[in-house]
């Protein structure tokens, strides 16, 4: 995921799914994003959301997180290095630096002789509002 990367030809499609990312707080998943984008009256296949967000993901416009039972789910996020602080119940999330947390990764790839190293890190817990 390199966000040095050519970026993708803005098609109908691609225009429609990222506007629709950038008025969603929440991460969503491709068949909620379809089944809105088809409820506004937007024309485009379930597959072609899919290709959408695989191709957003990898140019880094977007963030995935996997739900509890390993679906992916996206959202427009921030262009820095950041993190994600997840509620478990109404998946509300908020994105989070970690500079402790880069450091510890560095060190760790460090004394194991890795280079180039990439991470990602979620956090689950239960927000104030659910608490």
């Amino acid at each position: 995921m390199s966000r040095t990367e050519k970026p993708q030809r803005r098609t109908r499609q691609r225009t429609a799914v990222a506007a629709y990312l950038a008025g969603a707080a929440e991460f969503r998943t491709a068949q909620r994003i379809h089944e809105d984008l088809r409820s506004s009256g937007e024309s485009l296949g379930l597959a072609t959301v899919y290709r959408t967000l695989q191709a957003m993901a990898e140019a880094g416009e977007v963030d995935v997180l996997r739900t509890a039972d390993g679906e992916a789910s996206y959202r427009r996020c921030s262009a820095t290095h950041h993190h994600h602080l997840v509620c478990r119940v109404c998946r509300k999330a908020v994105e989070v630096t970690g500079t402790g947390i880069e450091a510890w990764a560095r060190r760790v790839a460090a004394e194991h002789g890795f280079t180039e190293v990439d991470h990602e890190l979620e956090l689950y817990g239960t927000c104030a509002d659910c608490a």
